[in-house]
């Protein structure tokens, strides 16, 4: 498949300078709004063809499964949706195999009413042998009637896709009047980031676009109200992996390995004296805005497209979407 040029994810505007080249990465500045995007874009990544092919394996390695399915691993996102969504019409995109839609049914049984959506195939298949309610295809391209929500949550989606914006729009014209929307993407002036730069392993070829607090809060634009935008997660393993590596390559088995040692960690109760250190590290490094992810809550404000205008609109598109590592 051949490589797709863009212009800003953001902001819509062709002019850019160079940030950084990693291998055939190439990651450029958007002149108007400074957002970090990767240009041109391999056709596997553009399309989501990746996460429903070459990618779909390491979903569902045993490893990933057990890191996805533990009870630390949503802890963060579990928190943060509850304190703002107590119950109604979920819809996760980019579910993967459905963990957090998992957590979220086994913690609050009969407050939501969950649906999975996910251009994974194989990760769909072994989220609905958990019993999770899925939909298979892509986003832009998926008929809801006239079936509305009440959030939409994108976690580790949004970097992932071509037009991150048009994913907005569509789960903007799906929510009801004051829905919400959750948001979790990596932070590109997270402290690993500043430290590492190119090294940092998660500045690779299936991440498309590099958010900061302002790109992010841009990207929301007009039709939502930003109810709370900070950063969260603190990785240290990560860290000094990576910086003693050299900014070598991070096999797919081995960020699955990672994911179920750092879970074993946080439930092994005879590290909790590590635990009030690690929890202390990462409020410090949020308070100054570089931990390793930005969260945001979204709320729809004002008229928007309706859901048929809305697939008018987007028919044919066909962008992908995947959920990150980690």
């Amino acid at each position: 498949m051949k490589p797709v040029l863009r212009c800003c994810p953001v902001c819509g505007q062709g002019a850019y300078e160079p940030s950084l080249q990693k291998g055939q990465l190439s990651l450029v500045r958007c002149l108007e709004c400074s957002m970090v995007y990767c240009n041109p874009v391999s056709g596997q990544f553009a399309s989501g063809e990746y996460y429903d092919q070459a990618g779909a394996g390491y979903y569902l390695t045993p490893a990933k499964l057990e890191g996805d399915y533990s009870e630390a691993r949503f802890r963060r996102e579990l928190r943060l949706f509850r304190k703002h969504c107590h119950g109604g019409a979920i819809l996760d995109v980019g579910c993967s195999t459905g963990g957090f839609l998992y957590q979220l049914g086994r913690r609050f049984p009969g407050s939501y009413d969950v649906l999975g959506l996910d251009a994974s195939g194989p990760a769909l298949d072994y989220a609905a042998s958990r019993g999770i309610p899925v939909a298979r295809g892509q986003f832009l391209e998926e008929d809801f009637g006239s079936k509305q929500f009440d959030a939409v949550s994108f976690w580790a989606v949004l970097e992932h896709l071509l037009d991150p914006k048009a994913f907005l729009e569509k789960a903007c014209a799906i929510l009801k009047p004051g829905g919400l929307c959750l948001v979790l993407v990596p932070n590109m002036e997270s402290l690993a980031a500043r430290m590492l730069g190119g090294h940092y392993r998660y500045i690779y070829p299936q991440h498309l676009n590099y958010f900061t607090r302002p790109t992010l809060r841009r990207l929301a634009g007009s039709r939502f109200a930003v109810i709370e935008l900070r950063t969260t997660h603190f990785n240290p393993i990560i860290l000094w992996q990576d910086w003693r590596s050299g900014g070598q390559e991070v096999q797919d088995s081995q960020r699955a390995a990672l994911l179920q040692r750092t879970t074993a960690y946080k439930q092994n109760p005879l590290l909790k004296p590590a635990h009030a250190l690690y929890w202390l590290a990462e409020r410090l490094l949020s308070a100054f805005d570089l931990a390793d992810n930005l969260v945001c809550v979204l709320r729809k404000t004002g008229p928007t497209r309706s859901p048929q205008a809305e697939r008018e609109r987007n028919s044919g598109d066909g962008l992908g979407t995947g959920r990150a590592a980690g």
